[in-house]
């Protein structure tokens, strides 16, 4: 019996324009592509790592 990791709710709430190439990267790895836009993801480390570098443009939430 496997046990579900949890999820996380993503939300991108600021734009990225005027923003550096690796924090548009980040947001681009991390799927979300207009403002508004929500996606879900496991909690793992490196999902928490890559929301840490753009958490200025991003809502979070546990799902």
């Amino acid at each position: 019996m496997a046990t579900e990791a949890k999820k996380i709710k993503v939300t991108l709430t600021r734009s990225v324009l005027g923003r550096p190439e690796n924090q548009r990267k980040v947001v681009r790895a991390l799927g979300l592509r207009k403002t508004n836009h929500t996606v879900e993801h496991a909690d793992t480390p490196i999902i928490r790592g890559m929301l840490n570098a753009v958490k200025h443009l991003l809502t979070i939430e546990e799902a």
